[in-house]
């Protein structure tokens, strides 16, 4: 009778640690572990080797759980018999079957989920172990398997991820609302095209390029942009860029009589369907703060700056000089009310 109550509690604790660590290796976070992995523990490092690879190891545990159940069952049954009979085995298969459910399968995977991370630590070096004892046993189910289960690795993570446990943080009070919503918006930069935050054409600022300083005075006074385009014969020839501050301080230095491209930039041309991320690297590239943005056609569609790309993340920036809050906003006003039937009444 010990014998049996014995090699009953063996099955079942052996299954349960099984099932405890299958459920612990699942819940822990990959990226916790390669925190806890970059503080220099030895655990945390075994364990990244083990989650960064874990077919291996998930097969070590299966075939372990499937020996003590297995197994043990056979030898529990002979037991079994010659103790009760055969008359009460049936019975006793029954009451073991329910016993492996809950002591073996319910109990230790939720306490694998629950303490995930002690759990996988405490078990990343002896389950390392085993995985390398087994190895000739797992190399040849992996052979076996693998035409069905194919042999790609999918990424550890993806974007929808992230943004996801962004939003959940924020809801249980991990991380703040703003810092979730700058999470958000920094995934809207690659999604973000350089059309969807340009100002329009029509509310560019252009100006001739056989212009003098002093002719071009009144208009630059009355802009509310920083920076301006130079342009040809028509808007759709853009010649370079301009700076209010430079034409005012040639200006005041008496060069009035000087050609608009005697202090002209060359332009950054880009098309409308670059994304804001891009646009960051060309303005950081260019060192300049403007790009002329160009349709399908080959011709303008309308500017873009960097506080047009750095709004993306944090919102609509108004400074002391902004006559407009959304110049492309007004801009879209315009075109609407440019095309509205006029009112008869």
């Amino acid at each position: 009778m010990s014998q049996l109550f014995f090699l009953i509690g063996f099955v079942l604790f052996s299954s349960a640690i099984c099932s405890g660590v299958e459920a612990a290796l699942f819940s822990t976070s990959m990226v916790r572990v390669r925190q806890l992995a970059e503080k220099g523990g030895g655990s945390a490092v075994t364990l990244l080797r083990i989650r960064e690879a874990m077919g291996r190891p998930i097969s070590t545990i299966v075939v372990l759980n499937n020996v003590a159940n297995i197994g043990g069952s056979i030898l529990i049954g002979d037991l079994a018999t010659n103790v009760f009979g055969s008359v009460w085995i049936g019975a006793f298969s029954a009451g073991l079957t329910l016993s492996v459910i809950i002591f073996a399968e319910i109990i230790p995977k939720n306490l694998g989920e629950r303490y995930a991370e002690r759990i996988a630590l405490v078990a990343a070096r002896p389950l390392m172990a085993l995985t390398i004892l087994f190895t000739p046993v797992v190399w040849l189910i992996e052979r076996l398997v693998a035409p069905i289960i194919g042999t790609r690795k999918l990424p550890t993570t993806n974007e929808a991820e992230i943004r996801l446990l962004a939003r959940i943080g924020q809801q249980e009070g991990i991380i703040e609302r703003d810092e979730s919503e700058m999470i958000e918006r920094v995934f809207r930069l690659n999604d973000t095209v350089a059309s969807a935050i340009m100002t329009p054409r029509v509310s560019m600022t252009c100006l001739h390029g056989d212009a003098t300083l002093a002719e071009v005075h009144e208009q630059v006074l009355t802009s509310e942009h920083s920076r301006m385009v130079v342009i040809g014969e028509s808007m759709d020839e853009v010649r370079g860029i301009v700076l209010r501050q430079e034409i005012l301080a040639a200006l005041l230095k008496g060069r009035g009589s000087e050609s608009i491209t005697a202090i002209m930039r060359p332009p950054n041309l880009v098309p409308a369907s670059v994304r804001a991320d891009r646009l960051l690297e060309v303005f950081r590239q260019s060192r300049q703060h403007l790009a002329v943005v160009i349709d399908e056609y080959g011709g303008v569609a309308g500017v873009v700056t960097l506080e047009d790309v750095l709004e993306v993340l944090t919102g609509e920036i108004v400074d002391e000089t902004d006559r407009v809050a959304d110049l492309q906003a007004e801009a879209r006003m315009k075109n609407r009310r440019r095309f509205e039937p006029p009112n008869m009444l």
